[in-house]
């Protein structure tokens, strides 16, 4: 829901403040990597700010490895990470190793620039 507030750039800061104490409540167990990257995008995109969120969504990539998310779940992470000014070494640590590993197949040349952008 969150994306598509943000997407259409409208502005629904308690809606995304909701959102945020859910997920951050639930831990975002049960969220897909393409739930955790789109989630994250949007806050990015809207200009919504929470850093325990953005903390636990990092927390629980590292945890998973990665495992699971795609070229775009991944570059779309760290540009949300950036733009948001969040600071998650170890995040952003596993996904260049990831794309390392991964000899950056599968990556579109948006995906690949914006990881290197972020």
């Amino acid at each position: 829901m969150v994306w598509a507030f943000a997407k259409a750039g409208v502005h629904a800061d308690k809606l995304f403040q909701m959102v945020a104490n859910e997920a951050v409540q639930r831990q975002v167990q049960g969220f897909k990597p393409q739930n955790l990257s789109n989630m994250v995008w949007a806050f990015a995109t809207a200009g919504v700010h929470t850093d325990k969120l953005y903390e636990v969504v990092a927390n629980e990539a590292v945890q998973r490895q990665v495992r699971g998310f795609n070229s775009q779940d991944l570059s779309n992470m760290v540009w949300a990470f950036a733009t948001a000014g969040v600071h998650a070494d170890q995040f952003y640590e596993m996904v260049a190793n990831e794309a390392v590993q991964r000899q950056v197949r599968g990556f579109k040349p948006q995906d690949l620039s914006n990881m290197v952008w972020a």
